[in-house]
């Protein structure tokens, strides 16, 4: 089979388990036919097409900029929404959230350069695109949910034809630091 011409590609920093599992059950759970297909995760970079022949010098840029970044603590507290704007419910960021704006700053440079259609807000979306009903329904089970856990790195992830995102590969932090 031939290698596709462009390639849809995300960066985030995913949810480990037990907690990506959790909110990975409770959007499924609040019906988001999307649960299955997209691993929990804090975006740093949306779903950009890009051509496959970029693919060397994304993750040559995405080696450079975790190299230079060390490990931070994330703490998930409560639900947000984005409502009216878009039919968003997520998990809140009580801490880390100065980190991951740093973060993706840097990491939307270079090749994966683009325009955002809204300011960058980091967060984990745990219901999206259901009636009102489901939303408030998620906003209300998970406000009072709470998980707090290191970040190593960050992932590049792959849009299958089959509709499924998966990671591609890892990134960790502190490859270019010494102590």
């Amino acid at each position: 089979m031939p290698e596709p011409a462009e390639r849809t590609l995300g960066v985030a920093i995913p949810i480990p388990d037990p907690y990506g599992l959790q909110l990975q059950r409770s959007r499924e759970s609040f019906g988001d036919p999307l649960a299955r297909s997209i691993p929990t995760h804090v975006t740093l970079v949306p779903p950009l097409r890009v051509p496959a022949a970029a693919m060397g010098e994304i993750e040559r840029h995405l080696t450079e900029v975790a190299a230079d970044e060390r490990p931070f603590p994330i703490l998930l507290r409560g639900t947000g929404t984005f409502r009216p704007i878009s039919p968003v419910v997520f998990v809140s960021l009580a801490i880390g959230i100065s980190e991951c704006e740093h973060l993706e700053l840097r990491v939307r440079r270079g090749p994966l350069d683009r325009e955002l259609n809204f300011p960058y807000h980091p967060h984990v979306t745990v219901a999206h695109h259901l009636s009102d009903d489901l939303l408030d329904r998620a906003f209300k089970e998970l406000s009072e949910y709470e998980a707090e856990f290191p970040v190593w790195g960050f992932s590049l992830y792959e849009h299958g034809l089959d509709g499924v995102w998966r990671p591609r590969r890892e990134f960790a932090f502190g490859a270019g630091l010494s102590d």
